[in-house]
Parts: structure tokens; sequence; C-alpha cells
């Protein structure tokens, strides 16, 4: 990519897009394009039109994605299978129409199925069933990635396909009901310490509530008092995590230095798992988790593990072989990440 390409970045307000576009900055990329949600609808298809014939972007980066955790993912299963078919379709059918010279599609690994071996290597795509409470994010992201494949195979096009592991970082979304574990719990334990220390000017600023007490009624129903945090499941599951720049760093190296040509291996006859594995190869429990974040936060509370609500997957660790081959390789380990990521929240909650 020339510095003074074209670059349009879908999704440039969430974690992964507004890190996308601070690496893109700092390495001199100077005309990045970016419309928000209320100024380009991708699920319009003559919006999402009239925008790629207005603009011509030399480069596309989708990072544009209805997402969320376990509780909004099980609630709102139409939602996420429409809004993420329709907004990928029409980016990637107007990227092939106006001569997009490469685009970066970014998925997620719960495209893996529920039981697949660990560490997940791109070819388990397919192989079985996948984890029911995230199954139609999942299927849309398994078609993004069949387009992509399709596109380039048909039309010649340049379409790269990549799954982050579990990201976390600046512009994380800390929502208690809809937001990913970690910024979720990151919120649970820092408005359980402010409980515990009764610095409720604190926790009404958090929540933006009038009373006390009806915050503290708020705050329990998401298991989190003065004294205690409630987590959903055992603990036991295993996730990995990657430091949200890390993440952009990886994207942008691929969109530099890669094509969709490097990411299978030659004279086969039937190309598949074309798409990469973007992670850090490591893993950590839900439990160990939850005890690092309440050690950095520094509350002296509870964490109660609720078992009667499910666990999701029992590990979702990604095999980086491909990624690490190409080139990059992860550099922000977990506990410094949660501490930036933690003092980040405190400045901009």
């Amino acid at each position: 990519m020339d510095k003074k390409s074209k670059i349009y970045i879908a999704g440039h307000r969430g974690l992964v897009g507004s890190a996308i576009i601070d690496n893109l900055k700092s390495k001199g990329y100077t005309n990045i394009v970016t419309r928000t949600h209320k100024e380009l609808d991708l699920t319009n298809q003559v919006t999402v039109t009239n925008f790629f014939t207005k603009e011509k972007p030399d480069y596309v980066i989708l990072a544009a994605a209805k997402v969320g955790g376990i509780i909004a993912n099980n609630t709102y299963r139409a939602d996420f299978i429409y809004e993420n078919m329709m907004i990928q379709s029409n980016v990637i059918h107007q990227s092939y129409l106006n001569n997009v010279k490469k685009l970066l599609f970014l998925g997620s690994t719960c495209i893996y199925p529920k039981n697949a071996p660990q560490p997940m290597k791109e070819e388990y795509l397919l192989t079985d069933i996948l984890e029911y409470t995230n199954e139609p994010y999942a299927i849309a992201k398994i078609a993004g990635i069949k387009m992509c494949e399709s596109y380039n195979l048909q039309y010649k096009t340049n379409f790269i396909s990549v799954m982050p592991t579990n990201l976390y970082g600046p512009n994380d979304n800390f929502d208690l009901e809809k937001s990913h574990v970690l910024p979720a719990l990151i919120r649970k334990v820092y408005l359980a310490k402010m409980l515990n220390e009764s610095n409720f000017e604190a926790v009404l600023s958090d929540i933006n509530y009038d009373t006390i007490e009806e915050a503290k009624k708020y705050l329990k129903s998401f298991g989190v008092d003065e004294n205690s945090v409630e987590i959903w499941g055992s603990g036991k599951p295993k996730r990995e995590f990657l430091w949200s720049k890390d993440m952009a760093d990886a994207c942008v190296f691929i969109m530099e230095n890669r094509d969709f040509s490097d990411t299978f291996s030659k004279g086969k006859r039937e190309i598949r798992n074309t798409h990469i594995n973007i992670g850090s190869g490591k893993e950590i429990s839900i439990k160990e988790l939850a005890e690092t974040i309440k050690e950095i936060i520094g509350f002296d509370g509870n964490l109660v593990f609720n078992t009667d609500k499910p666990d999701g997957t029992m590990r979702k660790l990604t095999d980086v072989t491909k990624l690490n081959d190409l080139g990059w390789k992860h550099t922000v380990e977990l506990k410094q990440g949660i501490k930036i990521v933690y003092d980040w929240y405190l400045k901009n909650k």
C-alpha cells in the first residue's frame, strides 16, 4: 500500500477498527476514509453502492460487525446473523465491483467447531458442529470467509480473511449486558470495589443513576455487590486473549506484505481454509483471568461462580503457526495489557 492510498475502514469506532486506524496513522498513512453508522448504514445495499461509487477506495478493511458476548449472541440470534451477513455481503461485493486492490475481512475464532482439537488450526473449519450460543454469528463469519475465497477464485480479487481471537484494549465495549468477558469483568470488579469502599459518587458516575439504592439494585442484577462479583459458569473454560493493538499490527502487516496467494499451499485442486488465525497462542482459564483482574484492580471481595449458567466452549486456543510463518508474532502479554486497558477505562468511562 502506498502511504497516500485511499483506505476505507468499515467499523472505525470499534475496538478493532480504532486500533487499526491508530496503527495506520503511526505508519504514515494519510488518506483514511471512515463513516459512522449514522452516515452509512452498511446493511443497506443502496447506500453502500452509492458510497463505493463515489469514494472509490483503493483498499478496504472490513472491521464492522454486530458483536457481543454469550448473552447477546444467544438472545439476539436473528439480529446477529442478518446484520453481519448484510454488512459483509454489501461491502465485499462493492469492493469487487469497484476494483478494490485488496480487502481484509475480519471474523472471529468462534467459526471453529465446538469440540475442535486444540489448538485450532485453520483446517478445522467446517469439520463439526458449532457452539450453539453463537452459531448465527459464526455462520455469518464463515459465509464471509467463503465469499472472499469465492470472489478471489472466480474474479481474481485479492480479498484476505483473518480470524482474531478474543480481543481487548482501548475503545472496548464495557456494557454489562453485551460486552465480552474481559471488559465485563474489569467493570464489574471495579464497581464492586467502589461499593466496598463506599465510593458511591464513583458508582453513580459510572452507571448514571440518581441514587445509590437504584444503582445497587441494578448492579445486583448482574451479580455485583460490595462483597462479591458473580461470574457465569464454573470458571474452568480457557480463553485466549490478544491486545487489540497487536491485532491491528498483524492486520496492517498482512495488508502491506501478503496477498491471497500466500494463504494456501500451491498445487491443490481444492482451495480451502485460506483464512489466517490471529492470536497469541496462549490461554488462561476464566477463573485465573478473574483473579488476575481482581488483583490488578485491588478488590478484596469474593468471586462467585454460578454453575447454573452455561460455560460455553471449554477451550478456544488458536494455532498461530500460519501467521507466524507469514512473518508476524504478538508482543503484549495479558497481565500487562489488562493493566493498560484498566487505566484507559478509568480515564474514559
